[in-house]
């Protein structure tokens, strides 16, 4: 931590020991390591970073980076750093890091592709290399430094990516990658609103190859060209002052000896990888007497280093100009693309698996590197034909009247525009295509000349209607109206679209929903995928409360809470019900499938969430979405450690099921001797290990629970001889911690019990169910005796009988096995009998008696006056399959009293 200091030019407001720094940790929810994390107090939008310290503290942080003074003697066992910028300290941190290993870094920039271009890059790459590279897309002023922090001296390539938004921030994440060889993807529209022009944009991004000794770009972007030219010339007159050279974050920046690809790292990789000829690597240096980085430059110029000869798509070929060739077309398989290509006097061809511009651009960008690299054509043509798509965010679901929504309401801007409607138009469910669109914010181009070309691009993608919301995009309707001949409609805001919502009749057609962050579009998402029913199922948000305080009073002090949100939260909804789980501090959410915790993250849960039920397709959704899946079987443990190890993930949070008698999920104990050294060398971090109580509320099965108990905990031992690090234990589920207090252990699962569900009937917690399912009635009818309801006239009438049709039926969970007077509804006050079977749409009730009883009353299925409990008794099951059986099309209503 001294060391540190002295990095980050801080003072010490306390300091008790040289800790170990292992982990930088910026956001409380994803501490794993307390003990060898170093937090760094950053300023949010709302409140400080320092705002979570207290909660770090108690659960373990002992060193701290702060930017305003906190009352140390608070924390009497941590060090805490002042600094001036917690930001700048944090970069100044990983910068120093950075400098610490002399290895090829590829730092990658440009307005788009550019975490495409990195994945394809490892992709192709990691036969040759033990690559380091930013997860995900961390390209920004905190991604990067956490980027950095990820190398160690097993590494033997880096690939990074820096991305910006406004002036004066490249040259900070210059000083931070100092990429060894830069690669310049293009200059689009995205992040163009802090620039003034594409050109000014094109010469920011170019600072991060400051320090590069080699710079790979397309020759046929014309901005490109210009803007590099200028940096190179800006570049050399630098080096020719040395006062001015170099960049810097803050103080301990600077230039370091032995720092980039040096000759004897150049040696070795040219011998493994096996160089086309000398001159290919020569390249890697900067020129010895002017100090200028080489370039590498590919495109239909005859004078760029890799010359496109001709394209053949779709069985067509293109020359250098891009003009259809008279050749017989070389060939080429169904949805790829071949290119003719020339280097270094060679002529050769390759297929790509591709044929949009964007990814023909980046496989291209990819190629570069490989023949930079050495790599032999024959084993490029091997390579590139196995690069895979990476996943988009786009995301299609049904909606309302039988309509099909996309949801894409991350980003606007010309490109992401582009693949959107690519998308929609991929769309044959419909004949009929609706965008609704927000206002452009990054564009970079005048306002009229921006919305005429996004409404040519509609109209070259055959939309039929726009929907545009937002006060820009609302001015230039009439530009709009001049290039788009479909049906137009335009609001200022969302509020306003959502007032004529039901004006505008969606119905039996595609809907693009595609609106910057800010436009919150989610609103209209929701208004388009609401299914509209007169059952509703309503939640009480107090009473989930209060069971929640009546199970932690039964908790030893030191015992963490999960809940279960899993089946849609036991019926009553997800988000609702996890964010005021949130609110009251709960540890840990629970859910049954990757979905589930998609929904969740997608609508602001940011506590841990654990996965039941892992699945090979989920791989990329936990890591996307940070969720903790449960690893249940060696086939699943191989299977997630070698797809994380390929995405270049360690210590990725997971949890472990052990089997002691429930035989559903889980590792046996036989396999504790191979399964500890398994975890031990794996890509994971154990969370948890767990078990399921298979019958912990009934009296007469307590010996078998308290057998489960002890083999839970000497498999548990056992696997602690491998695992050296503290992981938590649970077992218990609601009605354990009620009957087994001593199987608390450091956390207990509460389910059922949250929903006001005592399952162990032991009468002992005032428990408050949650949920109250209720309808209305349809129609009454006067019956003549003898005259019969329903299918198959199961319901027989009696003398002057009167019925009510209630709008339920099985089709929104209501079991059939309630029909011909098994089950009952509650009316004014009365208990009404079903009469005759209970139909998909449709139950109908015996009301015979009941005054004052009219179409439209409300029905009570179950709730306070009706238990759930009650209802599962007559139906033969359990209050579990009644709660999570209840429809997806029934409404969820959320109220607090």
């Amino acid at each position: 931590m001294e060391h540190i200091k002295d990095i980050v030019q801080g003072v010490f407001l306390q300091f008790r020991r040289n800790d170990p720094v292992e982990q930088l940790l910026l956001d409380s929810r994803r501490l794993i390591f307390p003990e060898t994390s170093l937090f760094f107090s950053l300023k949010g939008p709302r409140r400080e970073g320092s705002f979570f310290i207290e909660e770090l503290y108690r659960r373990g942080v002992r060193n701290f980076v702060v930017q305003e003074e906190v009352t140390a003697v608070a924390f009497p066992d941590a060090n805490i750093i002042l600094v001036k910028d917690s930001l700048a300290a944090l970069q100044q941190l990983a910068a120093w890091h950075r400098r610490q290993f002399s290895l090829p870094v590829i730092g990658i920039t440009g307005s788009n592709g550019k975490t495409i271009v990195k994945e394809w890059l490892n992709q192709l790459l990691e036969d040759e290399f033990h690559i380091v590279r930013s997860p995900k897309s961390y390209n920004s002023q905190i991604g990067v430094p956490l980027s950095v922090w990820q190398l160690n001296e097993a590494h033997e390539l880096a690939i990074f990516e820096a991305g910006i938004s406004r002036r004066g921030e490249m040259r900070r994440l210059s000083a931070i990658l100092r990429p060894t060889i830069g690669l310049f993807t293009n200059i689009g529209e995205a992040h163009s609103e802090g620039f003034d022009s594409r050109m000014e944009k094109a010469r920011e991004k170019l600072q991060l190859f400051d320090h590069s000794q080699l710079i790979i770009y397309c020759k046929d972007q014309p901005e490109t060209e210009e803007a590099l030219a200028e940096w190179l010339a800006a570049r050399a007159t630098d080096l020719a002052d040395p006062a001015d050279s170099g960049s810097t974050v803050g103080a301990g920046t600077g230039n370091a000896a032995g720092t980039g690809l040096g000759a004897e790292n150049t040696a070795t990789t040219g011998a493994r990888i096996g160089l086309a000829g000398a001159g290919s690597m020569a390249g890697a240096r900067a020129d010895k007497t002017t100090g200028k980085p080489r370039l590498f430059s590919w495109g239909r110029a005859g004078d760029a280093t890799l010359v496109i000869l001709s394209t053949t798509t779709g069985g067509f070929a293109t020359d250098k100009t891009g003009a259809p060739m008279n050749s017989n077309p070389a060939e080429i398989t169904g949805g790829a693309t071949t290119i003719t290509a020339r280097y270094e006097g060679q002529t050769f061809s390759f297929t790509a698996p591709f044929t949009d511009e964007a990814s023909l651009e980046n496989v291209l960008h990819c190629v570069a590197v490989l023949l930079h690299f050495g790599q032999p054509v024959e084993r490029i043509r091997e390579k590139v034909q196995r690069l895979s798509p990476i996943a988009m965010r786009l995301e299609l679901k049904s909606g309302i009247n039988h309509c099909s929504i996309i949801n894409d309401s991350y980003s606007a801007d010309l490109s992401s525009l582009s693949i959107a409607l690519d998308f929609l138009s991929q769309q044959q469910q419909h004949n009929r295509r609706t965008v609704i669109l927000s206002d452009f914010l990054e564009s970079g181009l005048e306002e009229s000349a921006l919305y005429a070309e996004i409404a040519r691009a509609l109209r070259q993608k055959q939309v039929d209607r726009l929907v545009g919301v937002g006060s820009r995009i609302s001015a230039q309707a009439d530009s709009i109206r001049r290039e788009f001949p479909g049906e137009t409609s335009f609001y200022p805001s969302v509020d306003q679209f959502k007032k004529d919502f039901h004006h505008l009749h969606f119905r039996d057609e595609t809907i693009l929903i595609k609106g910057a962050r800010i436009f919150e579009f989610e609103e209209i998402d929701q208004l388009l995928s609401e299914q509209i029913h007169q059952t509703v199922l309503e939640i009480n948000l107090n009473a989930m409360a209060h069971n929640l305080r009546q199970y932690r009073q039964l908790l030893q002090p030191a015992t963490k809470m999960m809940a279960m949100v899993k089946a849609f939260a036991y019926g009553s909804g997800s988000y609702e019900i996890a964010n005021l789980l949130q609110f009251h501090g709960v540890d840990y959410l629970g859910v049954a499938y990757a979905d589930e915790g998609v929904v969740l993250r997608k609508a602001g849960i940011r506590m841990p969430i654990m996965v039941m039920n892992t699945e090979n397709s989920s791989f990329d959704s936990l890591v996307q979405y940070n969720l903790e899946p449960v690893i249940y079987s060696f086939s699943l443990l191989r299977s997630f450690d070698k797809w994380l190890k390929k995405e270049g993930l360690l210590q990725f949070p997971v949890h472990i099921e052990l089997e002691t008698g429930m035989n559903r999920l889980g590792f046996p104990l036989k396999e504790m001797e191979e399964l500890g050294p398994a975890l031990q060398h794996s890509a994971f971090k154990i969370q948890s290990v767990f078990s399921h109580l298979a019958a912990s509320e009934e009296a007469q099965q307590d010996p078998f629970s308290r057998h489960q108990g002890a083999s839970y905990l000497e498999a548990v031992a056992k696997l602690r001889e491998s695992i050296h690090y503290p992981f938590l234990r649970h077992i218990a589920n609601s009605a354990a911690i009620l009957r087994h207090p001593s199987l608390q252990l450091d956390m207990v699962r509460l389910g059922i019990g949250l929903y006001g569900i005592d399952s162990a009937d032991s009468h002992r917690l005032d428990l408050q169910e949650v949920s109250t399912l209720k309808s209305t009635i349809a129609q009454i009818k006067h019956l003549h005796e003898g005259d019969t309801v329903g299918y198959n006239r199961k319901g027989i009438a009696g003398p002057h009988t009167l019925i009510a049709t209630v709008r339920i039926g099985y089709a929104d969970g209501y079991p059939r096995s309630l029909g011909n007077g098994a089950g009952k509804m509650w009316v004014k006050g009365r208990l009404a009998p079903v009469i005759g079977s209970v139909c998909m749409d449709m139950t109908m009730i015996d009301i015979t008696g009941i005054p004052d009883i009219r179409e439209g009353d409300e029905v009570i299925v179950f709730g306070k006056e009706l238990s759930v409990n009650q209802l599962a008794h007559w139906a033969q099951t359990i209050p579990y399959e009644i709660l999570t059986g209840v429809s997806q099309r029934v409404k969820r209503v959320y109220f607090e009293e």
